[in-house]
């Protein structure tokens, strides 16, 4: 750590040189993909549905025109979606008589209302272009994309071909999923492995904080009772003023040099002591991650190409495919638990079982 701290006034130098507002970063498969699980491709809706990536990314621009804190709402629903039982959608089930949906449990929570009607909203559109024969997952893949992309971040592939889950989780199973914002490097590598996820995807995932707000209760651990000796003392007196007490529940931004853009400057951020969450930080604290988050700060491009690798792998955590599953009329309730099902969909559904 000290050979790092000694060098760290060049080090922020060449990181912020290297920061691009808008990217072009493109890669071919071969390089950057992880292979793909049986039953994705590349190619998937190129005639079911060929307008289906111009017709999500028309329609995310005017969102993000009125609102760019959606783009991190849907990057944060699909991680949230494949942490759980897989990439299938069931992020998206509301409750039903059966119990409270995954939605319900405390980590998902804060997850924002805009991204869902965001999903339902372009499930809508391309049934109207095409019929039903997009899953809702896909579309939450796509959107994650798109929200990268359209944030400055890297365009990349996307393997399609999931189908939408039949349930929704616990909220035990949910709480066992999902990575706590106080964990430490370690219980977030024990926590990534059982998904088959290493610690370049762990730190290249984490990335994604880049964009979007954190709230009071996920890092009030690193102010009360004590305040956490890796915060750097600036950066903590401004995190005070937003939660003046521990049980606060505001909101601040978790990528403080630049909020609305999908760029390293989160990484950036962890060089200087100002990652907010404990899972943040700690990162760079931890001698197996630190050389990663370093070489994330000095060279966007690595961020970008190891950030495409992960989240390529991570979308394809137990997906459905073939005639697993189904594809949903509306991404919040499974076909069977839809009352207002029209005839002609239910008979579409039939004839596109090959999806």
């Amino acid at each position: 750590m000290a050979s790092i701290t000694s060098s760290l006034s060049s080090l922020l130098f060449l990181a912020t040189s290297s920061l691009l507002l808008h990217s072009s970063f493109h890669v071919t498969k071969a390089q950057t993909y992880p292979p793909l699980v049986e039953g994705l491709s590349w190619d998937f809706y190129e005639s079911s549905c060929p307008s289906l990536e111009y017709a999500i990314r028309n329609h995310l621009r005017q969102v993000f025109n009125d609102s760019i804190a959606v783009a991190a709402g849907l990057l944060r629903l699909h991680f949230h979606d494949c942490f759980v039982q897989g990439c299938d959608g069931s992020v998206l089930l509301e409750g039903s008589t059966s119990g409270p949906s995954e939605q319900d449990a405390p980590p998902n929570l804060s997850l924002q209302p805009a991204a869902f009607k965001t999903i339902n909203d372009l499930r809508g559109i391309i049934e109207s272009q095409c019929g039903r024969v997009v899953s809702c997952a896909d579309i939450t893949a796509l959107a994650a994309r798109d929200a990268v992309y359209l944030s400055g971040g890297p365009y990349y592939d996307v393997p399609l071909g999931r189908r939408d889950g039949l349930s929704f989780a616990t909220r035990n199973q949910t709480l066992a999923n999902i990575p706590s914002p106080t964990l430490n490097t370690s219980g977030l590598l024990t926590s990534f492995a059982t998904k088959n996820l290493n610690a370049a995807d762990l730190v290249a995932l984490s990335g994604g904080h880049t964009i979007g707000i954190g709230h009071c209760p996920s890092f009030t651990n690193r102010l009360y009772p004590t305040q956490d000796p890796a915060l750097d003392k600036t950066f903590a007196n401004n995190l005070y003023e937003i939660c003046p007490t521990s049980n606060s529940t505001n909101a601040t931004m978790l990528d403080i040099r630049s909020p609305n853009n999908f760029d390293n400057k989160y990484f950036v951020d962890l060089l200087n002591r100002q990652g907010l969450f404990t899972s943040d930080q700690d990162l760079y604290t931890d001698s197996r991650t630190t050389e990663i988050v370093t070489s994330f700060a000095v060279d966007q491009n690595v961020f970008f190409e190891k950030f495409i690798y992960a989240i390529t792998k991570m979308g394809q955590l137990s997906v459905l495919t073939g005639t697993e599953g189904e594809i949903r009329a509306n991404c919040s309730v499974t076909n069977s638990d839809s009352l207002f099902l029209p005839r002609s969909v239910e008979k579409e559904e039939i004839g596109l079982a090959k999806w």
